[in-house]
């Protein structure tokens, strides 16, 4: 995720954010402001991008990378739960990348995507049409989260579905395993997310990053560890592990915000998206998809099992 900071230096008296972005500092068109969900933050408070600005603020801005026009379709097997002409719900498995980057350009949930789509109507998607090339993706799960995941298989579906999203009117449910017991066996987590201006591969609890709110419920633990129902009022990337270790109670595998664990030292990341609900394009009511728990969950939850019965 590309980011920019400017400060305004030049005389203007008032302009469009967006109108500033594109024209002043030429980073991104109009079009691709859209396309690549620009968000900006700016004298340290998120605002929208019709906002005016003037000389001496302080802008943040980021945005999603390009998407990739030579995606390549793999016919990869997918778990599919729900699939129509609009779109399709997978249960993604841990491991799989979801968008081509660098150092994955294939095997990627968007490669497996795009075969799919090209034989389910058959023929080949013109490469010279841009809007016919893009994957779909209507929103990510990092490649150690396992988990419902829906993408659109037209435009039209996409904007439908990304709206949901953008809106937070869509319900995205969690489980995890994570370290210790929260003190309470419930609550709520609200906290300002950002790049970690350390790592720019990690994101940390800030001030000055976007308002980030994260739902809990206790279902089980084992003393030194918990089960946890996760509910996203929003989506910033790595929100839930970043909020995990913010209240001290890290996932348990997690190769970026947690710490190596004696009793599973070869555990990977304990997170998963256990269901979604929202309403499908060309629907008016709500639908709910939910997936089984991973065996990985099963295998962890069996040894605490036996080792809490085992005193």
């Amino acid at each position: 995720m590309p980011n920019h900071s400017h400060i305004i230096n030049e005389k203007i008296s008032s302009v469009r954010l967006d109108r500033y972005v594109s024209e002043n500092l030429r980073l991104l068109s109009r079009s691709q402001i859209k396309v690549r969900n620009l968000t900006a933050i700016v004298n340290g408070k998120e605002v929208k991008l019709s906002r005016s600005v003037k000389q001496g603020d302080s802008i943040n801005l980021s945005w999603d990378d390009a998407l990739p026009l030579n995606i390549i379709p793999q016919d990869i097997p997918l778990d599919i739960i729900y699939e129509d002409n609009n779109c399709i719900v997978v249960n993604k498995v841990q491991g799989m990348v979801v968008h081509p980057g660098a150092g994955n350009r294939q095997g990627t949930f968007a490669n497996a995507l795009y075969f799919r789509r090209l034989n389910k109507f058959g023929g080949a998607i013109p490469p010279d049409v841009p809007n016919q090339v893009r994957p779909g993706i209507v929103h990510r799960l990092d490649k150690d989260t396992s988990g419902i995941i829906i993408a659109a298989y037209n435009d039209e579906a996409h904007v439908f579905l990304a709206e949901q999203f953008k809106t937070r009117k869509t319900r995205k449910n969690y489980i995890a395993i994570v370290k210790g017991r929260p003190s309470e066996l419930k609550g709520r987590i609200e906290t300002f997310i950002t790049r970690d201006p350390k790592d720019r591969k990690k994101f940390a609890v800030s001030q000055n990053g976007k308002n980030a709110i994260t739902y809990y419920k206790v279902i089980k633990s084992w003393g030194t560890y918990s089960l946890l129902l996760l509910r996203l009022k929003t989506g910033r990337t790595h929100q839930l592990r970043v909020h995990m270790r913010h209240i001290g109670h890290p996932i348990l595998g997690d190769p970026i915000y947690g710490s190596s664990d004696n009793l599973f030292p070869e555990t990977t990341l304990m997170l998963h998206s256990k269901s979604l609900a929202l309403i499908l394009p060309g629907e008016t009511g709500e639908k709910v998809f939910s997936s089984p728990v991973p065996q990985r969950f099963e295998e962890v939850m069996e040894k605490l099992n036996r080792k809490k019965a085992h005193g």
